[in-house]
């Protein structure tokens, strides 16, 4: 049987609020077995985990770089005391978001920039004190990143959202990296991404919705549709396997085997999915 790993979606956003566990029921029909859900503050930390227990998925934590603007120390401590206090939790399974956002320009700058390095750092720290492996974002800031991930050394982890160069992917897979791939993948006009996807190595790859963000093409309305009055589509979980169909079209194989390799490798970059996996969540 076919079964998937959505190693990034956001299920505790507030798009979801309504109706989370119909999203959920619909993502488990498709065969969507696991989710990783992703932190992005402090303040969510508690109720993030309540939902991964409830929906039996996994989760992560950590402070996202488009977060660290409301972030002091005390929520640095406050992350470092969740994950020891929470370290015998199976559904624990990484630190993350983190990362640098450099797509935004008053981000990528001065003492934002800064700020941002500083907050990743010390989440690499952290996962490193815990033995965790992180969660990446990346957006403009795959040298960057590269860089800190050699200074502090973590054990792996995924860079979620991968689009960066080449040897930028050849880079994090040396460092012990997957790269997720999700509905960006499904744009025709994303030439170098889909490339990417097609010629990397099959036990780079790793799937993703970043739901409700990120929406694959069928999903997506442009924004003169939106202003006339179309609603944007939400992006859920249960699309993951139209994505891996896209994905394993690009690289000339069977939807199967895709499933068992991407599957392979997130449990490989999330060593404790494994558990989770082999009890059915």
């Amino acid at each position: 049987m076919t079964v998937w790993i959505d190693t990034h979606c956001h299920l505790d956003a507030a798009e979801f609020a309504g109706d989370v566990e119909a999203v959920r029921a619909r993502a488990a029909a498709r065969q969507v077995g696991l989710c990783v859900l992703p932190a992005v503050a402090v303040a969510h930390f508690g109720a993030l985990r309540a939902l991964a227990q409830r929906l039996g998925d996994a989760y992560a934590l950590g402070i996202h770089p488009l977060y660290v603007a409301q972030a002091g120390e005390a929520d640095l401590a406050a992350l470092d005391a969740e994950l020891a206090q929470h370290r015998a939790d199976p559904r624990l399974v990484a630190v993350g978001e983190i990362g640098l956002d450099y797509f935004v320009p008053e981000l990528a700058q001065g003492e934002a920039r800064e700020r941002q390095d500083f907050f990743y750092r010390e989440q690499l720290k952290l996962a490193r004190k815990h033995g965790l492996p992180v969660l990446l974002h990346v957006r403009r800031s795959a040298d960057q990143l590269l860089k800190g991930l050699r200074e502090v050394g973590v054990s792996g982890g995924i860079a979620h959202a991968f689009n960066g160069s080449l040897q930028q992917a050849r880079a994090f897979l040396a460092l012990g990296f997957k790269l997720g791939f999700g509905g960006a993948l499904t744009y025709q006009r994303a030439l170098q991404l889909r490339r990417l996807a097609a010629e990397l190595p099959l036990d780079a790859l790793v799937l993703e919705t970043d739901a409700p963000d990120m929406p694959p093409h069928w999903l997506y309305t442009p924004a003169e549709q939106r202003a006339a009055g179309r609603p944007q589509g939400r992006n859920e979980p249960g699309e993951l396997p139209r994505i891996a169909a896209e994905l394993a079209q690009l690289r000339g194989m069977a939807v199967e085997e895709l499933a068992q390799a991407t599957t392979a490798n997130a449990l490989a970059a999330l060593p404790r999915l494994r558990g989770l996996a082999g009890s059915g969540a």
